[in-house]
């Protein structure tokens, strides 16, 4: 199992192997996946106060908003898969 972790800004890491999805916020169904996590309390938000700027959706339906721009976090996590040589998730 891949124990790598990405940064999703402010020190704060989510393993990569877990990554399903990164998203933009703003439509109206990223803000209802945002409020049904809410609800079920598996919202995690590592903003520290700022705009949500991507939202990263894991294999365990958690849900975390992150501060820093999706592509960053994305650009973030292929450099990851690259430094493995191009391999996927195992």
């Amino acid at each position: 199992m891949d124990k790598k972790l990405l940064n999703v800004g402010f020190g704060n890491m989510v393993m990569a192997s877990r990554v399903v999805a990164i998203i933009t916020p703003g439509s109206a169904p990223t803000k209802r996946i945002k409020e049904e996590a809410k609800a079920s309390r598996k919202l995690i938000d590592v903003t520290q106060g700022r705009k949500t700027r991507s939202i990263i959706i894991t294999d365990s339906d958690h849900i975390v908003l992150s501060a820093v721009e999706a592509s960053t976090v994305a650009n973030r996590l292929m450099a990851d898969y690259q430094q493995k040589g191009g391999e996927g998730k195992e």
